[in-house]
Formats: structure tokens, C-alpha cells, sequence
């Protein structure tokens, strides 16, 4: 017989807070309450979820240490266990969090390498399409780049931060030599796509990050490039759009008349 809404709250509540007793009816194979075997299925299910946020965040867990993260991560699911039964969409709370978490308060970047590792995980698992390469543009007349919408594959996702977080992030996402970071007020953008198999995360131009926005509003190129250069008097149009090409970050486009061009074909 299906649980009640309210027997529901109640075992997933006591699922993962361990000063709770044992939900109501929970018996073992005998008919006696038993919540030594409920407290081993906590547990394991706090266990299973912290393991799911140390695959997610390799560089964070190796910035602060495993036992630093497992208990930090152990603090974040029992106060935002997952709200979808697939898992693959369970972490994405976990930058806020770390931003909020006192103890992490002494590496202000942290927040931000985490959200760049959430932006990789979301990029793996987005949606396939083809990339736009540079030959994709030849059909179109010159005088009419201006007025072109570009489309954003769909694993692109951008992380700006006020710190060198890819930098950080880059010298910990692998079992390298740690270099010399340094803080010098700039900080760093970064540009995660998946246009293949592999996902890419590469460093992000003054003024790209707005234009990229602009066009996923769905603004034209030259408004778009006008938008961007308000925000940032160094944007450059022409190496932003090379530098997009390069890294897969386009799908498609659609010109003035109306005429849709995937990476596939034309499309009307």
C-alpha cells in the first residue's frame, strides 16, 4: 500500500536528520521496530549523496582536503537533499552553499571553481547538436553579418568570476603541480562547452561574456557587439566570434530574411 503524503515527509525527514527517531512503522523482518537497520539505510543513503557532490567537485575537494568536503558536503544534503529522482541534476545548490558555509569563508574563490565544475557537469550531460564552423558562414553576404542571430549550442554555459577561479580551477581539476595564483583584482570568465565528446572549458575575452548574453537574448550581432561594448570599452567583435567558432559555442544562425542555417543545413 502506497504511503500517505505525510508518512512520506516524515521517513524523508527522518532520512536525513539523525536526531530524529525512526518513522513510524518502519519494522524489521520479525514485525519489531528496528532503527539500528534504519539508521544503517541513512546512512548509506547520506554516504551515497556525498559521493554523488565528490564526483561533481574534484577541485574542490582537492583545494580543501577530503575530510573538509565530506563533512561540508555531509552539512549540504541534509539541508538540500535532492529534488529529483535523477541523480545526474543532484549539486547544483552546492556553490550557494559553500559561498554561505562559514568555514570555507577563508578561500573566497571556492564558490566559483565550484560553479565552474557544475557548469562542466551540466555541459556533459546537455543536449547533442552540431557546431557552427567558420565555412558555415560563407553563403552569407558580409553586409549581412550585422544583422545575423547566432543560436548557443546547448552545453554552453559561462562563469564569471571576481577571482582567478580558472586559473584555480585548472591547476586542480588534475593531479598537477600547484603554480603561483595571482590575485590581482581582474578576475577571470570562463566558457564551458561540449560540442563534441570532450568538454572544453576555456578563458573568456573582455566584453565576450555580454555579447554571449546578448545573443542568447536573442539580440542580432551588431546589437549584440554594441551591448557588449557598453559593459566593456575593450570588447572585440571579430576575435570573440573566431574565439566562439573555435570553441564550438554556435549551432546555428538566422539571417534578416529569415532563413535558419544549423550546423546540419539550412533549415526554412
Amino acid at each position: 500500500m502506497a504511503l500517505s503524503v505525510d508518512r512520506q515527509k516524515e521517513f524523508a525527514a527522518a532520512l536525513l536528520d539523525p536526531e530524529q527517531p525512526a518513522p513510524t512503522g518502519v519494522v524489521g523482518p520479525d514485525g519489531d521496530p528496528c532503527p539500528k537497520r534504519f539508521a544503517v539505510y541513512r546512512n548509506n543513503v547520506v554516504v551515497g549523496l556525498i559521493e554523488i557532490l565528490r564526483a561533481v567537485y574534484p577541485a574542490v575537494r582537492r583545494l580543501v582536503g577530503d575530510e573538509f568536503f565530506d563533512a561540508m558536503a555531509g552539512v549540504h544534503v541534509r539541508i538540500e537533499p535532492p529534488r529529483s529522482p535523477i541523480l545526474v541534476e543532484y549539486g547544483g545548490r552546492f556553490p550557494a552553499f559553500i559561498e554561505t558555509f562559514r568555514l570555507a569563508s577563508s578561500l573566497p574563490y571556492l564558490a566559483d571553481v565550484a560553479r565552474i565544475e557544475w557548469a562542466w557537469a551540466e555541459a556533459y550531460h546537455a543536449r547533442d547538436a552540431c557546431a557552427l564552423t567558420a565555412s558555415s558562414f560563407s553563403e552569407v553576404p558580409i553586409d549581412q553579418y550585422p544583422s545575423l542571430r547566432l543560436q548557443l549550442h546547448p552545453s554552453v554555459r559561462v562563469v564569471r568570476s571576481a577571482m582567478p577561479a580558472l586559473t584555480i580551477w585548472n591547476m586542480n581539476v588534475r593531479d598537477s603541480d600547484s603554480g603561483e595564483v595571482v590575485f590581482d583584482g581582474e578576475g577571470e570568465t570562463a566558457l564551458v562547452a561540449r560540442p563534441d565528446a570532450v568538454v572544453q572549458v576555456r578563458s573568456l575575452s573582455p566584453g565576450a561574456p555580454d555579447f554571449i548574453d546578448a545573443i542568447g537574448a536573442r539580440h542580432t550581432v551588431a546589437k549584440a557587439a554594441e551591448l557588449a561594448g557598453e559593459c566593456d570599452g575593450r570588447f572585440d567583435l571579430s576575435s570573440t566570434i573566431a574565439g566562439l567558432i573555435e570553441a564550438g559555442a554556435l549551432c546555428a544562425y538566422q539571417t534578416h530574411s529569415g532563413v535558419r542555417f544549423e550546423a546540419k543545413g539550412v533549415v526554412r
